[in-house]
């Protein structure tokens, strides 16, 4: 979708939230909330540490998780080493979720990137290629809109660079900074591998207009490597402007099928509620 055409959809958005708001003064309140289930997984192209390319007990696990929404690093889509599978369908229909998929390069003749999938049908969405600095491989961020009942949500789902230089990291925290800002008051939830641990500079930045949901748990264990963690890397955030509540966020002990462990946080979002 064009950027004329997105802005011209955020605006018609806008209006409509607008007018919603007008008739919420008449007979709303903005009491209840809606119990949102939201996973990042870095699945490591469906392989485990076992070498073996499983995506069912991928989508086992993201059914079991009863999550709604779902981010998804290391995706791969028609490459060789994962026998040509186009993995963002195959996810969708293994766990019977909407899938949105782009690719950040190109790679063994098909394309790798960041997936997400959803329980609710997805309104909009765009690949953002996030700064690059250095020699390493292009990183993304997908920005999907869904609504959780009443409630329109930006689903952020981003898989940032490795480096143990931080410079590229706190770029790609500016451009999530700029978006969040663009997107207004809409309630924004990102997820996804950030290879920055809690206490890091970028971390500390994104704590600036971002909440970790893992802040408010005492679950905080570390995710990455599967087998024997000891690294905190993988989070889900969201921001913190009275529409979006967290009651838990974990991370699953699951030690085989990636080399990541999934992170599962429960956040409430506010609801325009008709009186009676």
């Amino acid at each position: 979708m064009s950027i004329r055409r997105r802005l011209m959809t955020r605006t018609l958005r806008a209006g409509f939230m607008l007018l919603l708001g007008a008739g919420c003064l008449a007979g709303c309140s903005m009491q209840e909330s809606v119990e949102l289930h939201v996973l990042s997984y870095n699945i490591h192209h469906g392989e485990g540490l076992d070498g073996v390319i499983d995506l069912p007990r991928i989508a086992e696990l993201i059914r079991e998780s009863d999550a709604d929404l779902v981010a998804l690093q290391e995706v791969d889509r028609g490459v060789a080493r994962s026998h040509g599978v186009d993995q963002p369908a195959e996810l969708a229909r293994l766990t019977g979720m909407h899938a949105v998929f782009d690719k950040n390069i190109d790679y063994q003749g098909g394309e790798y990137g960041n997936a997400v999938l959803s329980k609710f049908p997805i309104e909009d969405w765009e690949n953002h290629w996030l700064p690059k600095s250095l020699p390493n491989e292009q990183r993304g961020m997908l920005e999907v809109h869904v609504r959780a009942g009443d409630t329109p949500i930006v689903f952020l789902a981003t898989h940032f660079d490795y480096h143990p230089e931080e410079e590229e990291r706190l770029m790609s925290v500016s451009a999530v900074r700029d978006l969040v800002d663009e997107l207004g008051d809409l309630p924004v939830v990102l997820a996804g591998d950030l290879n920055a641990t809690p206490t890091s500079k970028p971390l500390d930045e994104l704590a600036t207009f971002l909440r970790s949901a893992d802040t408010l748990s005492d679950d905080a264990r570390p995710s990455f490597p599967a087998d024997m963690p000891d690294k905190r890397i993988d989070y889900v955030m969201f921001t913190d402007r009275g529409k979006i509540r967290c009651t838990g966020c974990e991370v699953l002990l699951e030690p085989i099928a990636s080399d990541h462990r999934p992170v599962l946080a429960t956040l409430h979002i506010k609801q325009p509620v008709r009186a009676e």
